[in-house]
């Protein structure tokens, strides 16, 4: 496996000062209780119907989450997601706050030695295994880091992991849609949260139909965006490109039917390969792990 260490510019930081705990228990996907030292959570916070507005990775400050949260997010959404927070804040005694100018996010992977830099926040990214660590650290330190993180993009395309605003639209998209349920993104144990009874049914009644999922290009890599077609019916769309590799949203009951007609898929003039991990298999019964 590939090694590397970078920055990741497009990260921003938000920091929670307060009695934020069961405020934010009560509208993520995820639950806020019992942190172990060291863990951070992925999340998602949703509309009412469900749709996914923001991801993120939130973890407590060093003197602990009584203290407060640090929140790992896409840096163009910080504005948008401080407004939400204190949309539902009411009474909550806490601040919320953008400390982008003076903190940034990394990522190390592949088993490379995580950088020593003073006042810096190691964690796991709890999307997968194997996606290796995060840490949160002074924007002066991290310049020292590679800034380019085109090894980092193949690693995650590699692994399957998708990426908001990439690999699915915000605001218009379905939480099972964008995978956040199998990149531990929600607690199916706790209490209610915003669009928490969508996700619910979808969860219980298997009905998730749509997947982000990889794909291996024989031909061209086709270009983003590019629709992936049975034949003549599109079953979804090409949203990652990495070398021969890549991750699309495919409609895996279509997929199915090509499967068993015969059909190729392609996406423009290449024949595509897609690999649906075992956990799928289940919401669309009579799906096998490669087409």
């Amino acid at each position: 496996m590939d090694q590397g260490t970078c920055t990741l510019t497009d990260r921003g930081v938000l920091k929670i000062v307060g009695d934020a705990t069961t405020l934010l228990h009560k509208v993520i996907t995820n639950t806020m209780l019992n942190f172990t030292p060291g863990e951070a959570r992925y999340s998602a916070l949703l509309t009412p119907q469900g749709k996914l507005l923001f991801d993120f990775f939130i973890l407590p400050l060093p003197e602990g989450p009584e203290a407060g949260y640090y929140i790992d997010c896409v840096k163009a959404q910080v504005p948008d997601l401080i407004k939400r927070i204190n949309f539902h804040k009411m009474r909550a005694k806490f601040t919320v706050e953008d400390v982008s100018d003076t903190l940034g996010v990394a990522a190390v992977w592949g088993g490379a030695k995580v950088p020593e830099i003073e006042g810096a926040i190691v964690y796991p990214d709890a999307r997968a295994p194997e996606m290796g660590f995060r840490l949160i650290a002074p924007l002066a330190a991290l310049a020292a880091l590679p800034a380019d993180d085109t090894a980092y993009e193949v690693h995650r395309v590699a692994l399957g992991v998708p990426k908001g605003g990439v690999d699915f639209p915000y605001g218009d998209t379905f939480l099972h849609d964008a995978n956040i349920d199998r990149c531990n993104g929600v607690d199916y144990k706790k209490g209610c949260y915003v669009g928490q009874e969508v996700v619910a049914r979808v969860h219980f009644r298997k009905s998730a139909r749509k997947r982000i999922i990889p794909l291996h290009f024989d031909g061209p890599a086709p270009a983003l965006g590019t629709e992936i077609k049975a034949g003549d019916i599109a079953i979804g769309q090409v949203s990652s490109i990495a070398g021969a590799s890549g991750l699309g949203t495919l409609r895996l009951d279509k997929l199915e039917d090509a499967k068993a007609a015969g059909t190729p898929v392609k996406a423009g003039e290449a024949l595509v390969e897609a690999f649906v991990p075992p956990e799928f298999i289940e919401e669309a019964a009579g799906v096998e792990k490669r087409l």
